[in-house]
């Protein structure tokens, strides 16, 4: 497994509960707003980090970390994902996948072979191919058929999941943000996230490192999503 870096402790990637997160590298996004550039344009420029220090760390952390979260990146582009949930399973951990949900068919698999205790799926806009090219800096017809497979088994599932958007400047406003939750009415779970670009991080895109969103205006899409979906949170 290429895995490309490790939080050996976050208090942040799962709602609850204390993670080890993993990253993998790749990605058949180019979502201009994304900060995971190096992972996503240029993986071999960064240090390969063996199973083996992961499994160390889990070893060390056992009495408090709860669960591993496997982020990208997108992971379910690697052929070897179930082998690592397996794994991680195998060693009393609960696992969170982050993904885009362009593949429903590992999707399914980890599903239905209870590899993975939740589910984090990114939607980057409103279900149209106009709206999904523009936010995700591809051609996502064939894709956004793919993503929309993928909200279908959650949707229909029994396990625990989360859809979540990221709310950027220019590709994202009340509207867009109303036009997603209609897609998603009868979910578990929808957050919203607030685009931010941190110090030190860049961005696929470099102009979106000056782009912001105000905390009125995040409030107003948070009221205008939360009227469709009442349980809409943010994080």
């Amino acid at each position: 497994m290429d895995i490309k870096g490790v939080i050996d402790v976050s208090f942040v990637d799962w709602d609850g509960k204390l993670t080890l997160v993993i990253f993998l590298p790749n990605c058949n996004f180019r979502c201009p707003f994304c900060h995971n550039v190096n992972l996503v344009l240029d993986p071999e420029r960064l240090e390969t980090v063996p199973f083996g220090y992961v499994e160390e760390q889990l070893e060390n952390q056992t009495d408090w970390i709860e669960g591993v979260c496997i982020t990208g990146g997108e992971p379910t582009l690697h052929n070897d994902l179930p082998e690592l949930c397996s794994r991680l399973k195998k060693m009393d951990f609960q696992v969170k996948l982050d993904t885009n949900g362009t593949n429903p068919v590992m999707l399914n698999e980890l599903i239905d072979r209870k590899l993975v205790d939740y589910v984090a799926l990114d939607i980057k806009a409103p279900l149209t191919v106009e709206k999904y090219s523009k936010a995700t800096g591809v051609k996502a017809e064939n894709m956004l058929l793919n993503v929309k497979e993928s909200i279908k088994k959650l949707l229909e599932s029994d396990m625990d999941y989360e859809f979540r958007t990221t709310v950027v400047p220019t590709l994202h406003d009340e509207d867009d943000i109303k036009q997603i939750c209609c897609s998603l009415k009868g979910c578990k779970k929808y957050v919203l996230q607030k685009f931010d670009v941190s110090i030190g991080k860049t961005t696929i895109d470099p102009d979106f490192m000056s782009k912001s969103l105000s905390e009125e205006e995040m409030q107003k899409i948070l009221a205008t999503a939360q009227e469709i979906i009442p349980y809409t949170k943010r994080r």
